[in-house]
């Protein structure tokens, strides 16, 4: 028997059968049964023949390290060598025959035992090894989640999964109400349960910070009882850890309850207790990231409040009806108008209408930017790609990922700027200047500009592809000088608001400034307007506002020009004129398309005009 013993291998699973069944094969054994008390729970890992001993006889087993048993029975036990384990092994034997049984089993029930102990260490450490691994899959899963309910959720659903429970519960601990909430718990209708931070075991939990492990024979009287009325549950056994945060203060308890196969083990709350350290970790970064949404939210929230498009006439109603309709998707938007007419504030519509309203909105100024830095500027740069690059920095384009990215005055981009803005538009890929590392973007693009890029095209100044691939959705702004009535709502508003931030009464508008408001063509559009509404404001502490109040940058303003002439009227008249195309194409910043339309002539006629007059071609 000795050698047969000694051949076999405790790495295969069938070990403790193995010994069971070589025990019941000699002359004077009948049967055997190998069991681990586990704590306060008794699990058969071999077994042979169709009865249990005594519990007298296996009490007095685990009490000794000696052969005990009766005429019927031997047995013999021994706990775990290891500090952490609470298991004791036991091989009880049927006995025929008493005498010779002694003899055998007492030259190698140490071996015997010394085995069963290593066989049963390995098996748990292969398990524990393919339960990290399935834990560590799980957690790496619940990191991302934003949203804390959804993440427990998550947490209670795999647990279950994992121990093969029926229910499981996460208890946050609120510890200024002295409650402990549970939210959700899986198998609970409704968003949270609270009960007093000392009920039952998970109140002794998180008291004491011990984990705790309950089974159908001790510890019943501590399991809470109300609960499981007023969920119309029966708690059979359960297991239960603390959570602990970042510095190791308890902020929670995690249970699960039911053993669906059995009782729970001291492996399962081994496990518990490893998802417990990942749960905590992602239930805090869940936490940080909820609060930065909701302050994101909230400074969205207050951000869109201030952005109006003020204004009744068709264009404008018709604009809104636009925005709406193209604010929720991913299209990229061409705004057009002049200086001043507010493509800004459309932007800022179309992003704060948006799923991304709680993501950036990062502006650039193409036409402030030298084309050395602008490559840097939209794409980044790595730290020594040229001379001042002394750290690794994000481009507007990273900065504006999951958000919107509004590229003001597009018209003045070089075209080798355009030819690697088109590349980030078609791959959504940046590379950083100096770096090769491709990085992924998100970012919605708004161009705007006050120049005909379709004429720059046809010039050679604008690529073809980039302005087909930034035009798929194009919105006009109407000058402010043809939206009628519109002047008087803009200037009521800016009078109102600017009021309320100089802590002042609004003053109101006398027919004469409302008739010398609709007069005047607005070269600066809404935002002459509204600096002419904000220096009455703070210059002025009268209540009214009258004609004479409204001091436009030059009496000939209108027209834009200087409005000093001399001579006759043929010398004033050509004088005029000059001054007249000089000051529109400054205004239109050498665009002679758009020259020639706010002149209401043909781009051919004015070329004539001009040359008529004098005018240096080449010079203008």
């Amino acid at each position: 028997m000795n050698n047969a013993l000694l051949k076999l291998t405790i790495t295969d699973r069938s070990y403790p059968q193995q010994v069971a069944e070589i025990l019941a094969s000699q002359s004077w054994s009948q049967g055997c049964v190998i069991q681990v008390i586990d704590g306060i729970r008794c699990v058969e890992l071999g077994r042979r023949g169709d009865a249990n001993p005594p519990e007298s006889v296996l009490q007095q087993s685990l009490e000794s390290t000696e052969i005990v048993g009766n005429d019927a029975w031997l047995s013999f036990s021994q706990r775990n060598p290891s500090q952490d384990s609470p298991e004791q092994y036991c091989i009880n034997i049927r006995i025929a025959d008493t005498e010779i049984a002694l003899k055998e089993v007492g030259e190698i029930f140490p071996a015997l035992l010394s085995g069963i102990i290593q066989w049963h260490s390995y098996q748990q450490l292969q398990d524990r090894t393919l339960r990290t691994e399935t834990i560590l899959k799980i957690a790496a899963q619940w990191h991302g989640i934003k949203q804390t309910d959804q993440l427990v959720l998550e947490i209670v659903e795999a647990s279950t999964e994992l121990l093969g429970a029926e229910r499981a519960s996460l208890f946050l601990w609120d510890k200024e109400n002295q409650q402990l909430v549970a939210r959700p718990a899986l198998g609970i209708v409704g968003t949270e349960l609270r009960v007093p931070d000392d009920a039952g075991v998970v109140g002794e939990v998180i008291q004491s910070g011990y984990s705790m492990r309950i089974d159908e024979v001790e510890g019943q009287e501590q399991i809470n009882r109300e609960v499981d009325n007023k969920l119309d549950f029966t708690t059979n056994n359960l297991i239960c850890c603390p959570l602990r945060d970042r510095e190791g203060e308890v902020i929670g308890a995690f249970e699960v309850l039911n053993k669906k196969d059995g009782t729970f083990s001291s492996s399962d709350l081994k496990a518990l207790e490893d998802l417990a350290s990942h749960v905590a970790s992602a239930l805090e970064e869940a936490q940080e990231v909820e609060q930065i949404i909701a302050s994101r939210s909230l400074i969205a929230e207050q951000a869109a409040e201030g952005v109006s498009l003020i204004g009744e006439c068709p264009q404008i109603v018709a604009l809104r009806t636009t925005l709406d309709r193209i604010a929720n998707t991913d299209l990229a938007v061409l705004i057009l108008g002049e200086n001043g007419t507010g493509k800004e504030v459309v932007s800022q519509l179309l992003h704060f209408k948006s799923d991304r309203r709680n993501e950036p909105l990062v502006a650039v100024n193409c036409a402030a930017i030298s084309e050395s830095l602008l490559e840097s500027e939209l794409f980044g740069h790595v730290q020594g790609a040229f001379t001042d690059a002394r750290e690794d920095r994000e481009g507007k384009f990273e900065l504006a990922s999951r958000g919107t990215l509004l590229l003001d005055e597009i018209g003045d981009m070089s075209l080798s700027g355009q030819a690697k803005l088109l590349r980030v538009l078609e791959d959504k890929v940046v590379v950083r200047v100096g770096g090769s590392t491709p990085i992924h973007t998100d970012a919605r693009v708004i161009a705007a500009t006050n120049q005909d890029l379709g004429e720059m095209v046809r010039e050679k100044q604008f690529r073809e592809d980039l302005f087909y691939r930034l035009n798929v959705m194009t919105v006009e702004m109407p000058a402010l000088r043809d939206r009628g009535d519109d002047i008087l709502l803009l200037t009521e508003y800016f009078l109102k608001e600017l009021s309320i931030r100089a802590r002042r009464k609004a003053p109101k508008l006398s027919a004469g400034a409302r008739k010398r408001l609709l007069a005047h063509q607005w070269p600066g559009n809404v935002r002459e307007l509204r600096n002419i509404i904000e220096r009455i404001i703070y210059l002025s502490d009268s209540g009214r506002v009258d004609a004479e109040d409204l001091t436009f940058a030059s009496t000939q303003a209108d027209h834009g020009t200087s409005g000093n002439y001399y001579g006759t009227l043929n010398d004033a008249t050509r004088d005029f004129q000059i001054d007249l195309i000089r000051n529109q194409i400054k205004k239109c910043r050498g665009n002679m398309s758009e020259v020639a339309r706010q002149l209401g002539l043909h781009r051919s006629n004015l070329y004539r005009k001009m040359g008529q007059l004098g005018m240096a071609l080449e010079d203008e």
